[in-house]
C-alpha cells in the first residue's frame, strides 16, 4: 500500500518522542529545517504537522512554532465535544459516547451555553487540533457558516438538524415537529377524555416553533380544541383540559401540579399532563408523569459508532411515549 508522503514527517516526530529526543513542551525543529532534513515540500510538512495536531501530539503557538503536547502516540481519534449545557439529558449523551468510543479516543468537552461567539471561537481556534467535532447547536443565530468551516468528515451534528451544510457528514437529530404529531397520535385513546389541549410553549425555547407547528397540525387533523400559552397560571389551567409542557427546567410541570393541588384536582382524572424528556423524578412525581422522550443514550452511542466505523450517517432519533398516571 502506498504510504502518504506526510506520514514521513509524522513517523520522524513520533520516533523522536519514543526515543526521548523530544519531551513534553519541547519545541519542534522549524518548518524549513524539517523540509530540508526530510527532503519534503512545505505543503507535505504542513500536512504532517496538521495530522499530529489533530491527534493532540503537538500544538502550535502563534509566531513561535510547534511544541510537543502529549506522549500518547497510539490513540486513533481526538474528539472535540461541544455541548450547549450540562444537565441530566446531556450527561446521557456524554456517558453513552464515552462508553462506546472507550479507549479509541481522547475526548475534550466544551460548553457554549447558547452563546454564538463562544461557539464560533471554540470551532475556529481548534480546527486543526481534533480529528472530529461532535456538536450540539441551538442558537438564535444561524450556525451554518461556522459549521461549514469544519471539514465534513470531521463534523458530527447531534440533537438538532441543521440545513445548508456541505458534504457528507453525520447528523443524529430530533424531528420535533414529527415527534409531537406521532406522540400525540399514539396518545389519542388517553386524550379522548379531555375537552381541550394546551401546549405550554416558553418564548425562549429554541425548538418552540417546530413543536407549535406539529401541535397545531395534530389538533387540526383530529379536530381537537386547542390553545397555546407561554406559562401556566390560575387563569390558563382549567379542569378537564390536558397540558403538554417542554420548559427547560420543568418549571411549568411544577406550576401545573401546584395549581392542581390547590384546587384538589387529580392528575390523570381532572386534568392531564404530558411532559417532554423523561427523568427519574418524573417517574415517581405524582405517581408518574406521562412523557415524550428522545433516547439521548442512543444519540451519544450512534455518534461514537459513526466515528469508529468511519461512516457518515443521517439518523433521526425518534421520540417515544411513556404513559403514566398523569394522563
Amino acid at each position: 500500500m502506498h504510504r502518504l508522503k506526510y506520514m514521513q514527517l509524522v513517523d520522524y516526530i513520533m520516533s523522536q518522542i519514543e526515543q526521548n529526543e523530544l519531551a513534553i513542551n519541547d519545541r519542534l525543529p522549524s518548518l524549513n529545517q524539517l523540509t530540508a532534513d526530510l527532503r519534503i515540500s512545505k505543503e507535505t510538512a504542513l500536512k504532517g504537522l496538521q495530522y499530529l495536531s489533530e491527534k493532540g501530539i503537538i500544538e502550535s503557538e502563534y509566531r513561535k512554532g510547534y511544541y510537543v503536547k502529549s506522549l500518547k502516540l497510539h490513540q486513533t481519534y481526538r474528539v472535540c465535544l461541544i455541548l450547549d449545557k450540562m444537565n441530566v439529558l446531556r450527561d446521557r449523551v456524554y456517558q453513552a459516547f464515552l462508553e462506546t468510543i472507550k479507549d479509541e479516543a481522547e475526548v475534550d468537552v466544551f460548553f457554549h451555553h447558547h452563546n454564538f461567539k463562544v461557539f464560533e471561537k471554540l470551532v475556529e481556534e481548534n480546527l486543526n487540533n481534533y480529528t472530529h467535532f461532535v456538536v450540539i447547536t441551538y442558537f438564535k443565530e444561524n450556525p451554518v457558516e461556522v459549521l461549514n468551516k469544519i471539514p465534513p468528515h470531521k463534523r458530527l451534528i447531534i440533537d438538532r438538524h441543521e440545513n445548508g451544510l456541505h458534504g457528507e457528514y453525520t447528523s443524529i437529530y430530533q424531528d420535533h415537529k414529527s415527534d409531537i404529531v406521532d406522540s400525540l397520535t399514539t396518545l389519542l385513546p388517553q386524550l379522548k377524555k379531555y375537552k381541550h389541549l394546551t401546549l405550554v410553549a416558553p418564548l425562549e425555547a429554541f425548538h418552540a416553533k417546530e413543536l407549535i407547528e406539529g401541535f397545531e397540525a395534530f389538533a387540526k387533523e383530529y379536530k381537537k380544541p386547542y390553545s397555546i400559552i407561554h406559562a401556566p397560571d390560575d387563569t390558563t389551567v382549567k379542569k378537564g383540559d390536558a397540558y403538554i409542557t417542554f420548559s427547560r427546567y420543568d418549571q411549568d410541570d411544577v406550576d401545573i401540579i401546584k395549581i392542581a393541588r390547590e384546587k384538589n384536582w387529580k392528575l390523570g382524572k381532572d386534568i392531564g399532563l404530558i411532559s417532554y424528556n423523561d427523568t427519574a423524578v418524573k417517574e415517581v412525581l405524582e405517581d408518574g408523569i406521562t412523557v415524550i422522550s428522545t433516547d439521548f443514550h442512543k444519540m451519544g452511542e450512534e455518534a461514537a459508532k459513526a466515528i469508529l466505523n468511519r461512516e457518515p450517517i443521517q439518523l433521526r432519533d425518534p421520540a417515544t411515549v411513556i404513559i403514566r398516571k398523569s394522563l
